[in-house]
């Protein structure tokens, strides 16, 4: 689900060091000038798929896109979506990047506001999120997907494609685990942290999360973004609805 980064348009080595040496929030407002040119922006071809079968469920009333960044998912709220759409960010950078790329556009509130402290109750009918639970250390999730439940309103739901794991020994579980064990060395030697761990998002664990919270889980496979050789969706759309 990662893209190859614009070499003319994004960050310098330099840039992402600087990042990678800050603070979570720090880090993305140095980077959100340039976000969209990196690999981390999720790919539009992931955002077509959850598009359809988003509109297949819907049609929805209002929607939020948690941990918005520079809005790629807003595009999808406002596909599916027939009232306001809301991002929510806590880098003001990101946020005030996404704003000027829609400037303009009816309908789309930004608010800066950690996703573990919602300012919203009962506010929305669907909330998306795309590519940021790599933030939240998996102690911090029972809590977050609280907040979710929190700010939907009954029956609501709440959607987030998930990559196939990589499989042992590919060069895909590598790069992961190289990842991850960078960012643990870094963490364990540099403050403040920089929370970014793509392992430990496992999908037995997480729909049992959610299920503690209050949700019923779904699965739809993205057919667009292919399978594998087993036969297994490469990615799938996870979702859950409010009960």
């Amino acid at each position: 689900m990662l893209r190859p980064m614009s070499a003319s348009q994004g960050p310098t080595l330099r840039e992402l060091a600087v990042q990678a040496l800050s603070s979570v929030e720090r880090g993305y407002d140095l980077l959100a000038p340039k976000f969209d040119h990196t690999p981390y922006r999720t790919p539009d071809p992931v955002l077509h798929a959850v598009t359809r079968v988003l509109a297949e469920l819907g049609p929805f009333g209002r929607g939020l896109d948690l941990c918005c960044g520079t809005g790629a998912g807003l595009g999808v709220l406002r596909e599916v979506c027939r009232e306001r759409v809301t991002g929510v960010d806590f880098s003001a950078g990101m946020l005030a990047v996404g704003r000027g790329c829609v400037q303009g556009a009816q309908g789309v509130d930004w608010v800066r506001a950690d996703a573990r402290a919602l300012p919203f109750r009962d506010a929305f009918d669907l909330v998306v999120s795309f590519g940021a639970f790599g933030h939240f250390l998996p102690a911090e999730r029972p809590g977050l997907f609280a907040q979710v439940r929190s700010v939907l309103a009954p029956g609501g739901r709440f959607a987030f494609p998930v990559a196939a794991p990589a499989r042992p020994g590919s060069l895909g579980y590598w790069t992961l685990l190289g990842f991850d064990t960078s960012m643990r060395v870094r963490n364990a030697l540099w403050r403040p942290r920089f929370v970014m761990y793509y392992r430990d998002f496992r999908l037995a664990d997480v729909r049992a999360e959610l299920a503690r919270a209050g949700f019923q889980v779904d699965l739809y496979a993205l057919e667009e973004l292919g399978r594998r050789p087993d036969g297994s969706p490469r990615c799938r759309l996870l979702v859950a609805t409010a009960h």
